[in-house]
């Protein structure tokens, strides 16, 4: 399908509430917005949604920030940059919401619903034991004043409900095509609760009108409130809140495994993981944009700025897209390929240094780590990979592992360790052709061919049976210690 027509007055939001850490189904609807945003030459506002005081925390607005900073999205508009349109946090702009709340009662757009809990429950067991739908009756659409008095009179506390049209609802989403919902599917619903403060149901469409937000693109468990949204917008439109019914795409769910949609609990969900292990922001964002979306047919890998210029929102699919850690490895690796040497050096750094380092910090080598460099940059698949691969270069010795130990060290190991040792000790160290011919002649000597015979030496030397290649690394460490590691080595196997 053709790109759509740039367009420069294009508004989206970025709304997510500051609670835990942050999911990659939210960051990849982050995505979505920000490309759209970014492709169009319009505007990408952030705007945070903390009205639940008991689950929002400073702490995790932090970290959101933190997070998308790292990921790499600005934002036109929002906290720390400002706007036109401030405040950009939901906990800022109460007044705001109760001054629509009440311009809409007083036109009659919303009433006052004195049901208790109990009985609203009893109504709907009673309505799905008739088989009828079980969402709000309209009880207390038209109560008269006596009734209200009454009400009042018992202490009932009121909440305040929307008043749905009696009509279908029909819109056009960008991902799904033409939807519409009846009125028996769509009660009244509450905007406001009984002690007064602001549901989402209110204030995300109020910020939307506000913020002239022309857009939407968020997940597919909203889509059941589409309707209930756009019936707001007309009322907004009436009250001159709003200035048009912005448009609606719905992104397919993120599934995890067991064809379940990916939670907050499930392990691979947590972006922090990714960050942690040493995804490059690059990649991962290359992977979660696959998550409903395609660049071509035969093309998984490509730059953000590639994205930005090819996406459309009409190309998303509405299917639900699996998660797959494997691909998404594949894809990071991939980026990981496409550093410079000098970036890619530089995006080692973190996990060449405590915590993740097991070396002391005046052990580490920079000459050494930069000869390394470019021959860990095609073995490794996330950047934490990196301190296991080359930690023998900065040790005293080599990490002890003895399942490699036992894998390589077979029976006349001690032999061919021996020889190899004797002819690395004659061998020109700067050349890696050279220590491999070496290795390569110890082997023969003992009827081994190379890959036999390098694995008692690769063991011996940097303490795992796989890592990099072997005569670059030997070459690197130097002759030194390479040979007083073997010898550390045959004295084990004569002990």
């Amino acid at each position: 399908m053709a790109n759509a027509t740039p367009d420069a007055s294009a508004r989206v939001r970025f709304c997510p509430s500051p609670t835990g850490n942050p999911h990659v189904g939210l960051v990849r609807t982050a995505l979505f917005n920000w490309a759209f945003a970014r492709h169009h030459g319009g505007t990408f506002v952030f705007r945070i949604e903390d009205t639940d005081a008991a689950r929002d925390s400073e702490d995790s607005y932090n970290q959101l920030l933190d997070s998308l900073r790292w990921l790499g999205f600005d934002w036109d508009e929002g906290p720390e940059v400002g706007g036109p349109h401030e405040p950009y946090r939901q906990s800022q702009r109460m007044d705001l919401y109760k001054d629509v709340a009440e311009k809409l009662l007083a036109a009659g757009k919303a009433y006052h619903c004195y049901c208790t809990t109990e009985e609203l429950d009893a109504r709907r067991d009673a309505a799905r034991a008739a088989g009828k739908p079980s969402g709000y009756d309209g009880h207390c659409r038209e109560l008269s004043a006596e009734q209200v008095e009454a009400y009042k009179a018992e202490g009932r506390a009121a909440i305040v409900r929307f008043r749905m049209p009696d009509e279908p609802i029909t819109f056009t989403d960008l991902v799904r095509g033409e939807l519409t919902f009846t009125p028996d599917n769509v009660p009244d619903y509450g905007i406001v609760r009984a002690n007064g403060a602001p549901l989402y149901t209110l204030v995300n469409p109020v910020d939307d009108a506000l913020m002239e937000i022309t857009h939407v693109l968020r997940g597919e468990d909203l889509l059941s409130s589409t309707p209930r949204q756009i019936a707001l917008y007309k009322a907004l439109i009436e009250l001159g809140v709003a200035k048009e019914i912005p448009s609606f795409g719905h992104l397919p769910y993120v599934m995890g495994e067991g064809n379940k949609k990916l939670s907050k609990r499930d392990p691979q969900a947590s972006l922090n993981i990714y960050r942690e292990r040493g995804f490059l922001p690059e990649g991962l964002l290359n992977y979660l944009s696959l998550l409903g979306w395609s660049f071509s047919a035969d093309q998984d890998v490509f730059s953000i700025q590639d994205m930005v210029a090819k996406f459309d929102i009409a190309d998303v699919n509405a299917n639900p897209a699996r998660f797959d850690l494997k691909k998404a490895e594949s894809i990071n690796a991939d980026h990981i390929r496409m550093l410079d040497e000098k970036a890619f050096a530089a995006a080692c750094e973190p996990w060449l240094r405590a915590p993740h380092a097991n070396w002391a910090p005046e052990d580490f080598d920079r000459a050494a780590w930069e000869a390394i460099a470019p021959h860990a940059q095609t073995r490794v698949t996330v950047l934490s990979d990196i301190t296991a691969n080359v930690d023998f270069l900065f040790l005293d010795s080599p990490v002890e592992d003895e399942a490699s130990w036992a894998k390589a060290m077979k029976e006349g190991s001690d032999a061919l360790l021996r020889t190899a040792r004797e002819k690395l000790e004659s061998a020109d160290w700067a050349s890696p052709e050279s220590l491999k011919n070496a290795v390569l002649a110890a082997g023969e000597e003992h009827g081994l061919k190379l890959g036999k015979a390098q694995a008692p030496v690769r063991v011996a030397v940097t303490g795992r049976t796989v890592g990099l290649p072997l005569f670059e690394s030997l070459e690197i460490l130097g002759k030194e210690k390479t040979l007083a590691r073997i010898d550390a080595a045959l004295a084990k196997l004569a002990a």
